[in-house]
């Protein structure tokens, strides 16, 4: 069984959510870190939770797959991540890969409009490329770092229902 975490911000403060764009009263989005190395997950875990942002954690694809509802036997959403607004998952992962995974979730009738992010150490264009137009809205390089987050944070508000980001395009590939 997958090792899973949720970090919930409500203790974060203001300024955090102001530097991501969102008022206090906008719904806090809500984002699952896939990652197999420990050290990455708490990062971006880490990163988020400081830019106002709800984090679940999965230590591998199927384990995401599972939180999801989408594991093979599974019939429904779970419970707890069934509001997630944005999921940022490793490429090189044993088992699954962070782009076998992407192609799952936008097979996925009830996940494929949820923004997908993959990072990954390694700078292959083609990889890069391939995981682009199999539907990712970004690749970034690790480590995550607090820019990275800056700029995803249109893919965040506008998939959380933020009505003041309505028609924001997100720009940066």
């Amino acid at each position: 069984m997958a090792a899973v975490s949720a970090s919930p911000s409500s203790s974060s403060s203001s300024s955090a959510a102001a530097s991501m764009g969102l008022d206090s009263g906008d719904k806090v989005p809500h984002v699952l870190a896939v990652d197999d190395s420990f050290l990455d997950r708490k990062i971006i875990e880490r990163l988020l939770t400081h830019s106002a942002c709800k984090v679940t954690t999965a230590e591998n694809a199927h384990g995401a797959l599972e939180l999801l509802g989408l594991a093979d036997g599974q019939q429904n959403f779970s419970d707890t991540v069934s509001n997630v607004n944005m999921i940022i998952t490793d490429y090189c992962m044993p088992g699954m890969t962070g782009y076998e995974l992407l192609k799952k979730l936008k097979e996925s009738p009830t996940v494929k409009q949820i923004p997908v992010i993959v990072v990954s150490s390694e700078n292959i264009p083609t990889r890069i490329e391939k995981c682009l137009e199999e539907g990712a809205e970004e690749f970034l390089l690790k480590p995550l770092r607090l820019s990275d987050v800056k700029k995803l944070r249109c893919h965040l508000t506008s998939n959380a229902g933020n009505s003041s980001d309505e028609g924001l395009i997100c720009v940066g590939r």
